[in-house]
């Protein structure tokens, strides 16, 4: 076990799922709080850096590409106050960061963990239901429907189409971009069969942002959605060309992830133990991971 405490949050690492949670000091921003404890796999974990200061330091993780609905939907946009994955370290508390650092890396090396991409999410995304008001417009998520509501600060335009009920499966992408200089932000829902060009302060599915407090928060809605909607980098269905073939057994859904990385862990000890040869080895590693 190792961990770390901070003001700005506290990390605990038990060998196989890293717990951030987020600190009470008020330095600490609206969307890490509201987001709450965050667990990681470590198989979603790609490295982890500890950068020293004068007078703070701060610690890192990297995931790997396409493993968190957060950081697919903000797409690198969220500035470092509200990015989960980074936590600042007192000048007195370096010694303890260096061997948390160390102790996420030789777990990473020794469980063999890729760092390259992946086709699924391997975090769940914030919680729903979810509800944000901020810039124009309050939008809701229940985990099936979105809402779109206007307040008075909404162009006539826009408003005059009332309320918007997304239904999820209408929905092919979710964007969302914070307010930078003289240019707004927006979060925004592509609608299949109805795409729109439209600038976010007229598009009906889109919510104008102005960068005050709250704007962050319409992030969390995006991940939510994002969560539910196909990974974009996963397999494109395979056409049956003839009759169809039976499939080897594969996942129940709710199989537990972290059941998985437990079991990649167990044959990287018996590999290293010299209880399996590098074939079986890589065959039943192979065989675990397809499963993912």
């Amino acid at each position: 076990m190792a961990e770390i405490l901070q003001r700005d949050g506290a990390w605990t690492f038990d060998g196989d799922t890293l717990r951030l949670t987020p600190g009470r000091d008020k330095s600490v921003s609206l969307l890490r709080k509201t987001l709450g404890e965050l667990s990681v796999p470590l198989g979603a974990l790609a490295g982890i850096s500890f950068e020293q200061g004068r007078k703070s330091g701060r610690l890192r993780l990297r995931l790997r590409d396409g493993s968190d609905p957060l950081l697919q939907a903000t797409g690198g946009r969220l500035a470092d106050s509200n990015d989960p994955y980074q936590l600042s370290v007192e000048s007195d508390r370096y010694g303890v960061a260096e061997y948390f650092v160390d102790e996420i890396r030789n777990a990473l090396l020794l469980d063999q963990v890729p760092a390259d991409a992946v086709d699924a999410y391997l975090l769940a995304g914030p919680a729903v239901p979810l509800s944000v008001s901020a810039g124009d417009g309050t939008a809701s998520f229940d985990g099936e429907h979105i809402r779109l509501e206007w307040n008075w600060k909404t162009e006539d335009a826009k408003a005059a189409a009332g309320t918007r009920t997304l239904p999820l499966p209408d929905i092919a992408a979710v964007e969302w971009h914070p307010s930078v200089g003289l240019e707004n932000g927006y979060l925004r829902f592509t609608v299949r069969n109805a795409p729109t060009k439209a600038p976010p302060k007229y598009d009906p599915n889109s919510v104008e942002l102005w960068g005050f407090k709250k704007d962050p928060l319409m992030a969390l809605i995006a991940a939510a959605v994002q969560a539910r909607l196909p990974h974009p980098a996963a397999p494109a269905p395979k056409q049956l060309t003839g009759p169809p073939r039976a499939e080897p057994d594969r996942q129940a859904p709710d199989e537990d992830h972290d059941a998985l990385l437990r079991r990649l862990r167990e044959l990287g000890d018996l590999h290293k133990s010299g209880v399996l040869t590098d074939e079986e080895f890589t065959m039943a590693k192979q065989a675990v991971l397809r499963r993912m």
